[in-house]
C-alpha cells in the first residue's frame, strides 16, 4: 500500500491550494482518512479527518477555511485550503486506515494505517 500526496506549493496569504492524497495497492477499502501537518520546529498536528461515510473533523485553527473530502471509489482524499495564513506553512501529510490484500485478488485480510510522503505548503505574507 502506498499513499501519494500532491498539490503543495507556495502562495501568498489569502490564497488557496488543493491537496490530493491517493492510496494505491491491493486495497479493498479505506476507512478514516486524514491530513496532518508539521511546521518547522513543531510537532505534527491534526488538520482534518474524514470517515468513509463522510463525517468530518477539523482542527479549530482551520475551521471555516479548509474542507476535507474524499472519493471512496478511487481511495482518494482532498484538502481544499482557502484564506491561507503564514501560520499554515508546513509539510502536510495524509494518512489512511486501509483494508487490503497481501496479493492481487487475494482476500482482504490485512489492515493498517499508512502515511504519505508529505507535501510542502508555504504561505508568504
Amino acid at each position: 500500500v502506498q499513499l501519494q500526496a500532491s498539490g503543495g506549493g507556495s502562495v501568498q496569504a489569502g490564497g488557496s491550494l488543493r491537496l490530493s492524497c491517493a492510496a494505491s495497492g491491493n486495497i479493498f477499502s479505506t476507512n478514516d482518512m486524514g491530513w496532518y501537518r508539521q511546521a518547522p520546529g513543531k510537532q505534527r498536528e491534526l488538520v482534518a479527518t474524514i470517515t468513509r461515510q463522510g463525517i468530518t473533523n477539523y482542527a479549530d485553527s482551520v475551521k471555516g477555511r479548509f474542507i476535507i473530502s474524499r472519493n471512496n471509489a478511487d481511495n482518494t482524499a482532498y484538502l481544499q485550503m482557502s484564506s491561507l495564513l503564514p501560520e499554515d506553512t508546513a509539510v502536510y501529510y495524509c494518512n489512511a486506515d486501509v483494508i487490503y490484500s497481501k496479493r492481487p485478488g487475494g482476500p482482504p485480510t490485512q489492515t493498517g494505517i499508512y502515511w504519505g510522503q508529505g507535501t510542502l505548503v508555504t504561505v508568504s505574507s
